[in-house]
């Protein structure tokens, strides 16, 4: 009943409150417009290069992995390590977050690895994508704070939740409660198995975690984090193209609400749905765009991201199925994610 319940509070709830965010945006939009606008003023071609720029950072993605995978001592082969990062956002789309632990199980079960290790080097991997975020949203509040300061005053309890959040007590307890069990576990002598394995767990990770630090090729993983990033906001900014109310905008505004979609996307909802069309929104309606065509916008440049994911995800099916097929392995690598220690 606890793990129903669990399962409910993590999947279902954050889905259903973005469902009702989403409904509630749209609620108050002119939506026969939106349905006109989908029909005759769009130019889907910016929308395909914007697919296909998808894809490419997907790739990379999978490529900037393989760097931390070969200092642990794995050589998985490309086709499986793109398998992994697109059924992780397939994965994700249903079940938020769920997907780096599947990508991890996946690939420590076809290298007969440590799932510890791998998920520590997804966690170095994830962490840099935090950090670009970090220096993306610094960098593009002081070129147009005056957006950014409209937002939160615009949605106040956004605001609250920051300060919240950022001046909580028990934030910093938890961390530091964290960091000293930690630093007292590896200097106390037990015998005790729970902390045993937690000792280890903590070990494996650190050790995939470590990977950034002592794999050969930093250059390139820094080569593949700037390819990512560029490729999430060109398939944004390209999208600009599609709609004639933002081809004029530039560059600036759509760092700005990349910065500002990227943040939302933090949250744990499916796919986004729902916080990035708000934060879409509302950041295009500060440029004086109309909220109906700013809601065309979001929904069109979300929808296509969602399409592709889908997509990505049956060809991972197919091409895991195929590859099980062809190397005769157990069926239960077409789903499993579970650690090989």
């Amino acid at each position: 009943m606890k793990k129903i319940l669990s399962n409910i509070v993590k999947y279902v709830l954050p889905l259903i409150c973005g469902v009702a965010l989403f409904w509630y945006l749209y609620s108050k939009l002119d939506t026969k417009e939106i349905f006109s606008i989908l029909k005759s003023d769009i130019n889907y071609f910016w929308i395909a290069v914007s697919m296909v720029i998808s894809i490419f950072s997907h790739i990379a993605r999978a490529f900037r992995w393989r760097l931390q995978l070969r200092a642990l001592g794995l050589s998985p082969s490309m086709r499986s390590l793109v398998n992994a990062i697109f059924g992780t956002y397939a994965m994700n789309l249903v079940f938020p977050r769920l997907g780096e632990v599947w990508r991890c199980g996946y690939i420590a079960h076809r290298e007969k690895s440590s799932f510890s290790q791998v998920f520590g080097s997804m966690v170095s991997d994830r962490l840099t994508d935090t950090l670009t975020v970090l220096i993306l949203t610094i960098s593009v509040f002081f070129l147009n704070m005056n957006v950014f300061l409209k937002f939160l005053s615009d949605y106040p309890s956004v605001q609250q939740g920051l300060v919240n959040t950022v001046t909580s007590p028990w934030l910093y307890a938890i961390l530091l409660l964290a960091i000293g069990s930690v630093l007292w576990l590896f200097r106390k002598n037990t015998t005790n198995k729970w902390a045993l394995k937690v000792k280890a767990m903590v070990q494996n990770l650190w050790t995939g975690f470590s990977t950034v630090l002592k794999m050969k090729g930093k250059f390139q993983f820094l080569f593949y984090t700037i390819f990512i990033w560029t490729c999430y906001f060109l398939q944004l900014y390209v999208c600009f193209f599609a709609f004639q109310w933002t081809k004029d905008l530039g560059i600036l505004v759509a760092l700005t609400l990349y910065v500002l979609g990227s943040l939302s996307m933090g949250l744990p909802v499916q796919g986004g749905l729902g916080p990035w069309h708000l934060a879409i929104i509302a950041g295009l309606s500060f440029y004086g765009v109309g909220a109906t065509e700013a809601g065309a916008f979001a929904l069109v440049v979300h929808g296509s991201q969602m399409v592709l994911i889908v997509l990505l995800g049956i060809y991972t099916f197919f091409s895991i199925a195929l590859d099980r097929k062809k190397n005769d392995l157990p069926e239960k690598d077409l789903v499993s994610c579970e650690p090989a220690e």
